[in-house]
This record gives structure tokens, C-alpha cells and sequence, in this order.
């Protein structure tokens, strides 16, 4: 991993979209809460809440929502220098409703300015100026300009030292599955940190096993370390020489909306601040199942003393 010396500005660049939630707060009934989502945006301010530097590259619309992502970004202390406004399009927006099975999105995202991402808002170096590139298998599918731009965002991390973690976040509603197997393959083979779930992982790969699964990726290429997620069951981590599954902690789930991007965070965090791989994987499995302790993706995420606390309290 690059040192955190004078020339490194940031440990970890997320790059992708950011979007405005409205998440149902009683099943069943039209009330909804405002926040803000986004699996990288969500991940990066994770990683902040956890003591990282951190940056967020997207495009927002020069809108009310897109004002309020450049706010709450300033406000959890996340550089925002890599944010485009653009004035011809909007900021995209999703709702979450609750149920028997569990969570359903509904997006408004078709031509938002996040979708407009061209690899030219890469010029200003932020990425080169990072220990971890953040991006994710829907940063790849939102258009083929942001699949350009996060290809080219690896490139560029790759020649600058950059270490890139790549979490799956499978949308199928975005792409088809042959075409999301395809580019994400391609790009697991880039990455030195892969965080895939095992929900994503069952259609990609055809495996219920996380064992198998793992033997899945690890044949279409990855080099670097894994850490797949289970859920409320925990993780497995192979580092490519062992495997070892770290158990979750049982918690009361009100909403599991940002648990994926809050454990991606953290883990990224707690590397950069030290901590050996498993170390990380048992500091954001933790967080994660704190993160779903209240309604959406941001506001819950912890702090560092209530994810401490909970560490301590086994």
C-alpha cells in the first residue's frame, strides 16, 4: 500500500454516484425520510467517520439535491474537489420500501448528471494522490461514460502506486448479467481489494457456497485480497493464501440499506490506519451491523467509539 507521506493527500478516493434517498420509514405507508445515498459516496464518508482522509469524484446536477450531496460531503469532512456540478441535467434520487422480503429500490437516475461522468473529470490527480481508488460494479453500470472513467480511474491508480478496491454492488436492473459478468471479471482482475456478496456472487457465479464462490473468482483472476461479504453471517477473508470466515454480530436491523458500503469503509479505514487484514474485517463487520441500526444509507453509520464499544463488549 503507498506510505501516507507528504505527496499522498487522501487514503481512500471514491468515485461514482451520489444520489438524494428517501427512505420509508413505516411499511406499508406513503412517509418517507430524506438522506443520502450512493455506495461509494456512502463507503467513502464511512471511511472518514472511521479517521481516514477522504475524497469523492461524481457529477451532481446544479440543483437543490445536488447542492445539499456537495453540503453533506463538506460536512463529514470529505474533499469535494473532484465534484462536478453540471448545469444541464439532474441529481439522480432513489426511494427504499420496506417489507416481508426485505428491502426494494426505485431509481430516477436515467440521465443524471452522475451518468454524464466522462474520464476527463480525472485530470486534477485526486486519484494519484490516494492510497485506495473506491469503486464499484454500479459505478461501472450507470452508462458507458462512468464504465469509461472507472477503467480509466484504475489506470491511473495503477501507475501511481494507487491500490484499487472494487465492491461488486450487482444491479441487474442496470445491465444485463452476461454484460455485468463480463466487465466485472475485467475488472476484479485489476483490483488489489475485490468485496464482493455472496447475493451478488450467486448470479455471477452460480454458486450457493461462499467456498466455491471464492474458487470462482480466484480462477476468472483475482490477484489481490477478497473479503466476501455473508451478510448478517459475516465475511470470509482469503488473502490468497488462507481463508477465514469472521463470524457477524447479531444485531436488531431496522435497515440494512448502506450495511455493504459502511463495512467496505471501514475495512478501508481501519488498513489504512494500521490494522492487518483480519483486524479490518472484524472492525467493519461490526460496523456494518451497527450501521443498520437506524433508517438510511448515511445517517446511521457509527463513529469509531461505538464501533470500539461494541468490539469490546464481544
Amino acid at each position: 500500500m503507498k506510505p501516507a507521506d507528504s505527496a499522498t493527500r487522501f487514503d481512500v478516493a471514491g468515485l461514482g454516484e451520489a444520489l438524494i434517498e428517501f427512505n420509508q420509514t413505516l411499511p406499508g405507508q406513503p412517509q418517507y425520510l430524506q438522506g443520502f445515498g450512493g455506495d461509494t459516496c456512502n463507503a467513502v464518508i464511512a471511511a472518514v467517520r472511521q479517521g481516514a482522509r477522504g475524497a469523492y469524484l461524481t457529477r451532481v446536477g446544479d440543483d437543490a439535491f445536488g447542492r445539499q450531496i456537495v453540503d453533506l460531503l463538506r460536512a463529514e469532512n470529505v474533499d469535494t474537489s473532484g465534484v462536478v456540478v453540471d448545469p444541464d441535467t439532474y441529481t439522480g434520487l432513489y426511494f427504499v420500501q420496506h417489507g416481508p422480503e426485505g428491502h426494494v429500490f426505485s431509481y430516477m437516475r436515467g440521465d443524471s448528471a452522475a451518468a454524464r461522468m466522462k474520464p476527463v473529470m480525472l485530470a486534477h490527480g485526486l486519484v494519484e494522490q490516494s492510497r485506495f481508488l473506491h469503486v464499484s460494479g454500479i459505478s461501472l453500470a450507470i452508462s458507458a461514460g462512468a464504465c469509461d472513467t472507472v477503467f480509466a480511474a484504475i489506470a491511473r491508480a495503477r501507475s501511481a502506486g494507487t491500490q484499487v478496491s472494487l465492491d461488486s454492488n450487482l444491479r441487474l436492473r442496470l445491465w444485463p448479467l452476461d454484460r455485468a459478468r463480463a466487465i466485472l471479471r475485467e475488472a476484479l482482475c485489476l483490483a488489489d481489494l475485490f468485496l464482493p456478496s455472496m447475493d451478488d456472487m450467486r448470479h455471477v457465479t452460480g454458486h450457493e457456497d461462499p467456498y466455491q464462490t471464492l474458487d470462482w473468482i480466484r480462477r476468472a483472476g483475482a490477484r489481490g485480497v477478497v473479503a466476501l461479504k455473508l451478510g448478517k453471517e459475516g465475511a470470509v477473508l482469503d488473502d490468497g493464501v488462507s481463508r477465514t470466515l469472521v463470524p457477524g454480530r447479531a444485531v436488531q436491523a431496522v435497515d440494512a440499506t448502506g450495511a455493504g458500503d459502511c463495512f467496505a469503509g471501514s475495512l478501508l479505514a481501519r488498513r489504512c490506519l494500521g490494522d492487518d487484514w483480519l483486524a479490518a474485517v472484524r472492525y467493519a463487520n461490526v460496523a456494518a451491523g451497527l450501521s443498520t441500526l437506524g433508517y438510511g444509507a448515511v445517517a446511521p453509520l457509527p463513529t469509531p467509539e461505538q464501533v470500539k464499544a461494541a468490539l469490546a463488549a464481544g
